[in-house]
């Protein structure tokens, strides 16, 4: 039997991390969206990272027609300026989760305004450097970037610990890559925030589908329906999870159906939302200049009908029973005997430790024949859907699959939801 090294000190490339977080790809396409429609701070940003258009439309793992191209950048930078709007007129403290690569925290800081960048810590030690060399010292004062996973309430609790007064909690782009019990943690999290500080949340996805839905139509005609089957089967070729299959999220199948499900998901949680209509906080936007002015009068009429999210505690709602704030460190251990690699996984196996389980596995790949994989849960407490994307490419590259022993409840609860149960064996 060989043994395995115990810790995982191998750099994780962005390639692994597309794979396990889809939403990472995107957030390096908003920057460069909103720098190639003239936002100064964008471009300078960019630049700064050495993005090209190809990184940041196209990868290994997904392509970008023209098409989507223009209907996505104008939908990102109609979302990235109307949620900047939004927070600012609130009153209360940015909290922008997550952060992604945008210029929000330079905008913020040269109004003399609090900024709150909280993201995976791969994204914040890139991002915190290059935007704390492009500010003065004077508006390094307002910005405050933190590592956190959303799911993840300890890590959100000290991201905030800081901040007198009220927050105000944006969220754009990421929840319509959560399963439901990542969301029903997001939610509890969500939750207990608010109710230490005060505030609200806004959040942009539950409604995302109608919106983009609205600038296809207005760029292409009928053929956006083609455009969108296509973009959704490559978001979901690449993530392994069905896209905006959460509970938060509405269907254009079923408009009444799917809200009236999120508002009692909501509630669940605690919480209750208010309809912000997008067409009436909709700023001036760059992008609509690409288009023709029917184009542009098509969208801002289609943004009448769907709207952000406003988030706040429901007073009315039973005590809602949330888990501990105890946070776990990932670790793993590994040998491998016969082409069966056995893993032994402990903590938390989400969005912030599963690159480092597939930077192990790759590089026992590398050195080694692995038929089959025998991962011993006993002392794993949680999953995420990006976990499970890594145990979903660990199954791939085995013939022999991936059984996974002594899960405890919330995890094979996890797994079955999702359906990785029908790719991964449970013991």
């Amino acid at each position: 039997m060989d043994d395995m090294p115990s810790s995982n000190e191998a750099a994780v490339d962005y390639s692994l991390l597309e794979k396990v977080n889809p939403v990472f790809l995107t957030a390096k396409m908003t920057l460069f969206q909103l720098a190639a429609n003239g936002d100064p701070d964008a471009a300078a940003l960019a630049e700064s990272m050495g993005l090209t258009l190809e990184e940041t439309q196209n990868s290994a793992n997904t392509t970008t027609t023209p098409e989507q191209v223009l209907g996505g950048t104008i939908m990102l930078e109609a979302r990235y300026r109307t949620m900047a709007s939004l927070a600012e007129s609130s009153g209360y403290t940015l909290v922008d989760l997550p952060c992604g690569y945008t210029p929000r925290a330079i905008t913020f800081a040269k109004k003399g305004l609090p900024y709150y960048g909280l993201d995976l810590p791969v994204v914040i030690r890139e991002i915190s450097s290059q935007v704390n060399a492009m500010v003065s010292p004077e508006e390094r004062e307002f910005i405050h970037y933190k590592e956190v996973d959303a799911t993840n309430y300890a890590s959100l609790e000290k991201a905030v610990s800081d901040i007198d007064g009220e927050v105000c909690i944006n969220t754009e782009g990421l929840l319509m890559y959560f399963t439901d019990s990542e969301a029903g943690a997001l939610c509890n999290n969500i939750r207990r925030i608010l109710k230490m500080k005060g505030g609200c949340w806004y959040v942009a996805d539950p409604e995302s589908s109608l919106q983009y839905i609205a600038t296809m139509r207005a760029l292409v005609g009928d053929r956006f329906l083609q455009i969108m089957q296509n973009a959704k089967q490559q978001t979901k070729d690449k993530s392994d999870v069905e896209i905006g299959k959460n509970s938060l999220m509405a269907s254009p199948a079923d408009i009444e159906g799917t809200t009236k499900r999120a508002m009692a998901f909501l509630a669940e949680h605690g919480l209750k939302r208010e309809r912000v209509i997008v067409a009436e906080h909709l700023p001036e936007l760059d992008s609509l200049s690409k288009i023709s002015p029917e184009q542009a009068n098509a969208i801002r009429e289609g943004m009448s009908s769907c709207a952000y999210w406003k988030v706040t505690l429901d007073e009315t709602a039973p005590t809602v029973e949330l888990p501990s704030s105890e946070a776990k460190n990932f670790t793993l251990n590994g040998a491998i005997q016969n082409g069966t690699l056995s893993l032994n996984l402990s903590g938390r196996l989400d969005t912030i430790s599963a690159p480092t389980l597939l930077t192990f596995f790759e590089k026992v790949e590398k050195e080694h024949s692995v038929e089959s994989v025998l991962v011993d849960c006993s002392n794993l407490e949680y999953v995420s859907s990006a976990g499970l994307r890594v145990l979903a490419i660990m199954r791939r590259a085995c013939a022999g699959g991936v059984t996974l022993a002594n899960s405890n409840e919330f995890v094979a609860d996890v797994i079955e939801q999702t359906g990785f149960g029908a790719v991964l064996t449970i013991v």
